[in-house]
């Protein structure tokens, strides 16, 4: 079933529900924390390691989507969403307000 949202603030409670599994939530965190590490990295070395960010981002998370949450990332249906909602869920962990541990 294809939702349709009418705001961010609609769609991030369907978005924590695809992410229940603690594994996939971590793999999330780690693929955004390693974003992060590469745009840095690259801005102060080399712009060409850039490139990797996407595989570092999607990579970790497609990985828990399949082998741990077992459904399909809603990026291919809601990719602008899907990139805040990745954000702010990897926000919501630093501050602990989302428990990535929680199943």
């Amino acid at each position: 079933m294809n939702r349709k949202f009418n705001s961010f603030k609609e769609f991030y409670p369907f978005y924590l529900s695809e992410h229940k599994n603690s594994i996939c939530r971590l793999l999330h965190f780690v693929g955004t924390l390693l974003v992060l590490l590469t745009t840095v990295f690259s801005s102060i070395y080399n712009l060409k390691f850039l490139f990797l960010a996407p595989f570092f981002g999607y990579g970790f998370a497609w990985i828990g989507h399949y082998f741990f949450e077992k459904n399909r990332p809603a990026t291919f249906k809601y990719p602008i969403y899907s990139f805040f909602g990745d954000w702010v869920m990897f926000k919501d962990i630093i501050i602990c307000k989302e428990n990535i541990f929680n199943n």
